[in-house]
């Protein structure tokens, strides 16, 4: 019986993971070519790195085309009888909703500024709120309310405090995936590694005998978010297609809130919230430089830590070349994924 449920769970992640792959290559030109025909071109800031004025005009926008592939897919292969799909799914399109709305009015009504942060936040905390509440009485049901200690194998109890952690998590994972999208392919690799990573972890958290073999705490319907994380493996991997330098196509705040902010509930709800932080060290990284810039620039009158934040910007006017700084945060997210699977030891 278990073997049979393993198998079954893994073909389910491996068809999700190949859809979502397959739309995401096939209607990759048409989006390329529809976003180019609506206009919806990359308005690229004076201030930023003089390298990125030729990006602009490329097509942004393309995370609908990463939602919908996990949406489609998810659908097709997950259990539609497992609420937290639903909660993942309802994140998804709804922190994609606000980076929609930011990315049309920088777009397409041509305000620089987009969707004013007071708003953004605002919207993001609604959304953060209400799935922080409705993750917690769903886990408090089965006695889930936990949080993983990663390494010592140990898991208190946070009764009513998860909430407060459910909304850094969802909030803070979307904003700090949003702050990395600044480079051709940056963002995409690190949240594919990651959703891989996560994936193992809801996979063995599926079962009470491989989760009592490496002491960690059941998790109710977490196999499933081993099938959304392999479909946002597949999207993400068809959209680097045409997101690798030289990028024909940029994922958006409607791609990149949404993205941070499902990575934030898989997180939740696998009791991996630890792990999350570890793996995404990159997406860290790049959201403690802009805390550390702007609290020098405001303390320090003026004074600023590094030559531009996030830090990838910092790096490119160090004079490293965008594709090393890209290709060496992959490495960075790859020894942090490894690290973090290490705890299942």
């Amino acid at each position: 019986m278990l073997v049979w449920l393993i198998h079954s769970l893994l073909l389910r992640c491996f068809l999700a993971a190949m859809t979502s792959l397959i739309l995401s290559l096939m209607f990759g030109k048409p989006a390329i070519r529809l976003l180019q025909q609506l206009q919806m071109g990359q308005v690229i800031r004076q201030v930023g790195p003089q390298s990125h004025l030729k990006k602009a005009g490329t097509p942004t926008m393309g995370g609908v085309l990463i939602v919908l592939s996990i949406v489609i897919s998810t659908l097709l292969w997950a259990d539609l009888t497992n609420v937290y799909v639903w909660v993942a799914l309802l994140v998804l399109v709804g922190f994609a909703a606000i980076g929609w709305a930011d990315d049309y009015l920088k777009v397409v009504l041509k305000n620089n500024r987009g969707l004013r942060s007071r708003w953004k936040y605002c919207w993001q905390s609604v959304l953060g709120i209400v799935a922080g509440v409705v993750l917690y009485y769903l886990l408090k049901q089965t006695g889930d309310v936990v949080l993983t200690i990663p390494y010592v194998h140990y898991a208190p109890y946070l009764g009513i405090g998860s909430l407060l952690l459910s909304y850094l998590v969802i909030v803070g994972g979307s904003n700090a995936v949003n702050l990395t999208d600044g480079l051709d392919g940056l963002v995409i690799v690190p949240v594919m590694l990651v959703a891989l990573g996560l994936g193992v972890f809801a996979i063995n958290d599926s079962t009470v005998y491989l989760v009592s073999h490496v002491y960690l705490p059941h998790a109710t319907g977490a196999g499933d978010m081993a099938v959304i994380c392999a479909a946002v493996f597949g999207a993400g991997l068809g959209f680097l297609w045409f997101n690798a330098h030289p990028a024909q196509v940029f994922m958006g705040d409607v791609g990149a809130l949404a993205l941070g902010a499902l990575l934030g509930v898989i997180a939740i709800v696998i009791h991996q919230e630890i792990i999350l932080a570890i793996m995404g060290g990159v997406f860290v990284l790049e959201t403690v430089s802009v805390i550390l810039q702007v609290g020098s620039f405001r303390l320090r009158k003026g004074k600023r830590i590094f030559k531009m934040a996030p830090i990838h910007h910092h790096f490119e006017l160090s004079g490293w070349a965008e594709t090393k700084v890209v290709a060496r945060f992959w490495i960075i997210t790859i020894i942090l994924v490894m690290i973090g699977l290490a705890s299942l030891l």
